[in-house]
């Protein structure tokens, strides 16, 4: 097979969590355009729509499935809408993560119940999200892909309880690539900087000004801030028959840092 056809994802189909803004959007866009159907998931029903209309013009199937992820019969539904509307499940992406009320903060401030929002929804709906997938993905075997983060390397001075989430997703991806292999392949994208809107909140950006200020203190080697493409194309290299001997990874995509 030729070096490029092995990035080809036609005759897939993919679930992408989070897929009704930024970093999700572009995941699914770019699945889309490597030739796999998408079920996206999200709360908001108006911006998957938005995103399924987009992969629809670009002539691939998508399906709208408003979802809770840190609901396990909300990812549960996910899975069978995807098995029953596309016909398959070979790829799932789980993106939807964060901040839970968009605030950083010091493991030592954090409210229990803020803590516990934070691992339910970057860490609990990881898990629950790959037993979803691996029960659909049969003999066929697939692909799984969790989103990370920069923030799980070392320490956080403002965001421990976030970093540590992430540090989890690591060493949960490693233990389910075990798991299930040979049949799925489980790997982990982490991104590093991206001015999204809920990165733009987080950290306080209102004005160009400020994305500059922010962007030479971070002192990323490549010089710039990454854009959501930039990890699209990851996930769809580890979601495609190029990287078919690489499972139980963590690629960084950083920019250098």
């Amino acid at each position: 097979m030729a070096i490029l056809d092995q990035f080809k994802l036609d005759g897939a189909v993919a679930i992408v969590t989070g897929a009704g803004k930024g970093i999700g959007r572009a995941i699914a866009l770019g699945l889309a355009e490597a030739g796999a159907d998408v079920a996206l998931a999200a709360r908001s029903a108006d911006d998957l729509e938005k995103v399924a209309e987009e992969i629809r013009g670009i002539g691939r199937r998508a399906i709208a499935v408003p979802t809770d992820v840190t609901s396990r019969a909300a990812l549960e539904n996910l899975a069978n809408r995807a098995v029953e509307e596309l016909g398959r499940l070979s790829i799932w992406v789980s993106n939807a993560g964060g901040l839970p009320d968009g605030t950083p903060r010091y493991l030592t401030r954090t409210p229990e119940e803020s803590w516990d929002a934070q691992i339910e929804l970057n860490l609990k709906s990881v898990w629950m999200g790959a037993v979803a997938a691996a029960q659909h993905m049969g003999e066929e075997g697939g692909a799984i892909i969790n989103i990370s983060s920069r923030a799980a390397i070392g320490g956080q001075v403002k965001n421990g309880p976030y970093g540590a989430s992430k540090a989890a997703v690591n060493s949960l991806t490693a233990s389910l690539a075990l798991e299930l292999a040979p049949k799925i392949r489980v790997n982990a994208v982490a991104p590093g900087p991206i001015p999204t809107e809920n990165f733009d909140e987080s950290m306080g950006i209102d004005s160009e000004e400020k994305r500059e200020q922010l962007l030479k203190q971070f002192q990323i080697p490549l010089a710039r801030f990454g854009r959501e493409e930039d990890i699209a194309a990851a996930v769809v290299y580890m979601a495609s028959p190029a990287s078919g001997w690489v499972t139980g990874q963590c690629l960084y995509v950083t920019g250098g840092k």
